[in-house]
């Protein structure tokens, strides 16, 4: 009797222990949707600017091709730093498989990036660079960029208005955040522009955060200070929507606007000369590049670490 009951005792161990073990073999693998899907998170800067609109479009595009399970996640605005961060915290708790971030900051993320990668998530960059020396200080690696060449479109968009010029005229560059590598890039590209017509100063280089009321308000004070600016260029559509809209207001004619990014909401503007130029960087195509790359990734396949996509300028 004693016998049987050590028996019985010995096969309810055991029962115990491989339940226990499938338990943790299911813990292993709950960053897979319900489905057995793989998870991947677009984490990109706010909603509120219609380009990123368009790069969630281009995400679900490789959603539906790809089957994965796609979850997209924003901060409340562009400068929303901290709440970007808070969104890659929740993303490694919820243990997804790929993170894909247009970052709002190119250094403040790395860290928490840097944490998911050691968790075992898969990162791909979008859109805005994160910083390559503090990248290596964190030792944040393997992590594929995929963007446009900024410098050169911005290069593009104000050489547009600067050839139009053929006497002494004022020039502003309104910037993005002043650190993120894609505003310095395109601040940069607008500054050789202007800088090869002779006939041309920039009067003042200032940040509006790639807002339009912000872009309103400083636009404002520039003229004040110099009333005679005739050549802007804008370091977003956004930003030169509120420079217009300035324009308008105070009646203020003959000044040439460069934008970037070619949003629906800009080309009536394009259509009636109230912007001059503008670039497209295919804000669609560069969120379907990322959940491409992050699903390669992820299959151990080859990839390239840098995706440039081309830019197109837009006039009337």
């Amino acid at each position: 009797m004693l016998k049987k009951y050590h028996i019985l005792m010995l096969a309810l161990l055991i029962t115990m222990t491989v339940v226990s073990c499938k338990n943790k073999e299911k813990s292993n693998v709950s960053n897979q949707a319900p489905t057995g899907k793989p998870r991947i998170a677009l984490v990109m800067k706010t909603l509120t600017n219609p380009f990123f609109v368009t790069m969630e479009q281009g995400a679900r595009r490789a959603e539906q091709e790809l089957g994965i399970e796609l979850i997209v996640k924003t901060g409340a605005q562009e400068t929303s730093i901290e709440q970007q961060i808070a969104i890659v915290e929740q993303l490694i708790k919820s243990k997804v498989n790929a993170i894909v971030i247009a970052p709002a900051g190119s250094i403040e993320l790395i860290p928490v990036l840097k944490r998911a990668q050691d968790s075992g998530i898969v990162i791909v960059n979008i859109d805005n660079k994160l910083d390559d020396a503090a990248m290596k200080r964190e030792g944040l690696t393997n992590v594929p960029f995929i963007s446009v060449d900024n410098f050169q479109g911005a290069y593009l968009s104000a050489q547009y208005i600067a050839n139009q010029v053929n006497k002494p005229t004022q020039a502003i560059i309104l910037e993005g955040i002043k650190t993120a590598k894609n505003a310095q890039d395109r601040k940069n590209g607008a500054m050789k522009a202007f800088s090869e017509n002779p006939q041309i100063k920039v009067a003042a280089t200032k940040t509006a955060n790639w807002k339009i009321d912000e872009a309103y308000d400083v636009t404002a004070s520039m003229f004040k200070v110099n009333p005679k600016i005739k050549l802007i260029f804008c370091s977003n559509d956004m930003m030169a929507m509120g420079v217009i809209q300035f324009l308008k207001d105070k009646s203020i004619k003959e000044v040439l606007v460069a934008g970037f990014d070619n949003l629906n909401e800009v080309k009536p503007l394009i259509a009636d000369g109230s912007l001059a130029v503008t670039i497209d960087q295919q804000a669609d195509v560069q969120g379907y590049t990322g959940i491409i790359l992050a699903n390669k990734m992820l299959h151990k396949e080859h990839i390239e670490m840098i995706t440039i996509i081309p830019v197109k300028v837009i006039t009337k």
